[in-house]
């Protein structure tokens, strides 16, 4: 009789952990998720034909093998010749060259090849994102602040806070206080409702790793002297990528495509089951219970093997065994931020862009709202993300971000009121006019971000007592407590899976995805391992 893996969560671990165990091993994936659709904050909502990314995703990793998997879904589309670009599935599979991507205008299950642009909105104006010292920069800073940011960095550099323990240490090493001040603070603050100064330096090691001023000006020059362009962009710092593969109808689009090969080759993915009980026997997981959020029945399912992809606060609290008082006291301090998108459909925006042929539409991915005067943190414009999210396109259409937690006023907002707080800020920092609005909707996500406050710093207690239920991985975001990208959360899963297909037990390479510079490659970590 096959094994069973009970799989806690639809999200990218979750459905690349089943896809995993299909395609490499004889062990049957069961999911259970919460909800009636897959993807997890990386699914795309609709409304009015309108599609909605929870945050926005781009599909780019470092990891060959995620970018291969992904492509394996979805071929990346027909490029013109003459693009500064290499598609990344031919050169890096030996697919014929001769053969062209396919048409998005013919075809639905196709990956766009898109440029990054984000910027940063601080006294009303544009900033370029990363900041770069060009004309338009000094013009709208002023010289007296552009001094100010340059003697800050010097002073940094000399004189760095050591040891670094918070983000605001974090920052300043890397930008000067000044900068720091002036495009990361009210930002970073407005996403964990906290200063700075109270956040563990290890979210920026983590999120923003290699990035700074002097990795920024070598970002510039490469760009400068460089040929040609490569879809891999292996050398460029992932918050300085300038291009990305998006799916045609949004993220979610990949994660059904995914649940339904899950299905076809045997798994199952049963909805509206949230876990209630985790029973444990001696150091394995035997068995879960969950409740039908439609019909309130419980089932009980067994199995041999465990993936949870749920809250580790939920995850401890649900275990049936006597947990240490210290674990208990970690897991319950763990801290979510939780996000709400207001999404505005548009005649237009106010804002317009400089062009040789005069104003344009802007061209942003995302806009970083910097303004201390307004809640909203930041904008998405889904026409560029791809322009087959919105149902006409000769609209606009745009989420309005904004962080919060499930007890605060914001949350508790009606959807009326939240659209009104949404189109009035808007209004207010001169993005768009008021009689613009034609439509709009609210999407509420809980635990979007794990934190890195709270009890996060003795995280590591929580981690070794659920290491020792020999059949359970932690895998993803909320999973691990990590604010992985999706690419890490799918690496978690593969390395997980590499582990039970070679007999390994420990889990240190799963909990080491995206803790270094580079990306682990996990065939390479398993390998070595096994030579060990």
């Amino acid at each position: 009789m096959a094994e069973i893996a009970l799989i806690i969560g639809a999200g990218p671990a979750g459905l690349t952990a089943a896809f995993e165990l299909l395609k490499r091993t004889k062990i049957v994936p069961i999911i259970l998720e919460a909800e009636d659709y897959v993807g997890g904050i990386s699914r795309t909502a609709q409304y009015k034909g309108n599609r909605i990314d929870i945050g926005g995703h781009r599909f780019f990793s470092k990891s060959d093998r995620v970018m291969e998997w992904w492509l394996d879904r979805m071929p990346m589309q027909q490029v013109e010749q003459g693009k500064s670009t290499i598609n990344y599935q031919r050169k890096s599979r030996g697919i014929d060259t001769s053969a062209p991507g396919p048409d998005p205008n013919q075809c639905d299950r196709v990956m766009l090849l898109r440029a990054r642009k984000s910027r940063i909105y601080f006294l009303r104006k544009f900033f370029d994102y990363p900041i770069t010292l060009s004309g338009d920069t000094i013009k709208k800073l002023g010289l007296f602040r552009i001094a100010k940011i340059g003697f800050s960095y010097l002073r940094a550099v000399a004189f760095p806070v050591k040891p670094e323990k918070n983000l605001e240490q974090f920052f300043i090493n890397r930008f000067g206080r000044e900068l720091y001040r002036t495009f990361f603070k009210s930002y970073t603050e407005k996403v964990w409702g906290e200063r700075c100064s109270s956040i563990s330096a290890e979210w920026g090691a983590q999120r923003i790793k290699g990035l700074s001023i002097l990795g920024t000006l070598k970002h510039i020059f490469r760009k400068i002297f460089k040929r040609g362009g490569d879809l891999a962009q292996k050398e460029t710092e992932t918050s300085l990528i300038e291009q990305f593969l998006y799916p045609k109808h949004g993220p979610g689009q990949m994660w059904e495509i995914v649940a339904e090969e899950i299905q076809r080759a045997g798994g199952q993915i049963v909805h509206h089951q949230r876990v209630s009980k985790i029973h444990v026997e001696g150091d394995r997981i035997a068995a879960v219970e969950a409740v039908d959020s439609r019909t309130g029945e419980t089932t009980t399912y067994r199995g041999d093997w465990f993936f949870s992809t749920m809250p580790v606060k939920n995850l401890v609290a649900s275990l049936d065994t006597k947990v240490p008082a210290n674990v208990c006291e970690v897991s319950g301090g763990l801290i979510y931020r939780d996000f709400i998108t207001v999404g505005l459909l548009l005649n237009e925006m106010k804002v317009r862009e400089d062009s040789p042929q005069g104003q344009r539409f802007i061209r942003d991915n995302w806009i970083y709202i910097q303004e201390p005067d307004v809640q909203v943190g930041r904008l998405q414009v889904f026409n560029n993300w791809s322009p087959y999210m919105v149902a006409d396109p000769t609209k606009t259409w745009v989420g309005l971000e904004y962080f919060c937690y499930e007890t605060e006023a914001l949350w508790k907002m009606t959807d009326r009121q939240l659209i009104e707080l949404g189109t009035s800020e808007m209004e207010k920092i001169g993005i768009i006019e008021r009689t613009a609005v034609l439509d709009a909707t609210v999407i509420r996500m809980p635990k979007t971000y794990p934190a890195y406050f709270g009890t996060y710093d003795r995280f590591d207690e929580v981690r070794t007592y659920l290491d020792q239920f020999a059949n359970l991985y932690l895998l993803g975001r909320n999973g691990m407590h990590r604010y992985n990208n999706q690419d890490h959360s799918m690496l978690t899963a593969m390395v997980a899976v590499d582990n039970i297909a070679a007999g390994l037990r420990d889990k240190a390479n799963v909990w080491a995805v995206n803790t270094e510079q580079d990306y682990h490659e996990s065939k390479e970590s398993v390998e070595s391992q096994k030579n060990a």
